[in-house]
């Protein structure tokens, strides 16, 4: 089990630092950003992917909470 765990914070770390240099424009979003220029490029792809972590990161504590309430369950 405590491998498991260690899996899943390997990943989400993994996954953190991958996100980072990632192209999060849709065709608009990528039309707009090389008409501002660069930096304003970049700070609009970082809040596309600022905005795009929020519901995965809600949806990992639910999911949490969820597991550690099974959990409970299964050992009562």
């Amino acid at each position: 089990m405590k491998k498991r765990v260690c899996l899943v914070a390997v990943l989400l770390i993994v996954f953190l630092f991958a996100g980072v240099d990632a192209e999060a424009q849709c065709s608009i979003c990528t039309k707009t950003a090389s008409q501002l220029g660069e930096k304003p490029a970049k700070a609009l792809n970082g809040a596309i992917l600022y905005l795009m972590m929020s519901p995965l990161l809600i949806i990992g504590f639910i999911w949490w909470r969820w597991w550690k309430t099974q959990k409970n369950v299964e050992q009562a």
